[in-house]
């Protein structure tokens, strides 16, 4: 299964250094403005984006400015698609540790997975972790409150 469902992706690609996650960020500004996003949908993507960025600079590509991440995405109506990739060992995806839990709730960090899951529409990670793909929908509607 694969969320993004053309070939008319478009793409940026940066080195893994710390202050390339402003591309991301004007990234999404871009899109947003183009396609007249709201506000709560706007703040959605872009924690949700810089997240997956932070984590292919950080975690995936250990801020190694010779290796790059690539971002592909597509804005189709009210659905936007983006793929982020690095050229990292990947991580086990499907035993994150829950940054809910009392024994994590003190730690600095652990809480990208768990933002994008809550924040895109749907997530899939592939290729040991190394690719993650993000879909938002129905960005024409408002954001509902999730109890």
């Amino acid at each position: 299964m694969t969320l993004i469902e053309s070939t008319e992706m478009e793409s940026i690609d940066f080195s893994s250094k710390g202050e390339n996650i402003n591309i991301v960020e004007r990234l999404i500004d871009d899109l947003c403005e183009k396609h007249s996003i709201n506000e709560e949908h706007y703040g959605n993507i872009l924690i949700a984006l810089t997240e997956a960025a932070n984590n292919a600079i950080y975690h995936g590509n250990r801020q190694d400015p010779e290796k790059t991440v690539h971002v592909e995405y597509e804005a189709d109506g009210d659905t936007f698609f983006f793929k982020i990739e690095d050229e990292g060992p990947g991580f086990d995806f499907e035993n994150v540790p829950d940054p809910t839990s009392p024994e994590n709730l003190e730690k600095p960090n652990g809480r990208g997975v768990f933002l994008m899951k809550h924040l895109a529409d749907e997530i899939e990670f592939k290729d040991g972790g190394r690719i993650v793909e993000l879909k938002f929908t129905n960005l024409s509607k408002p954001v509902e409150a999730t109890a």
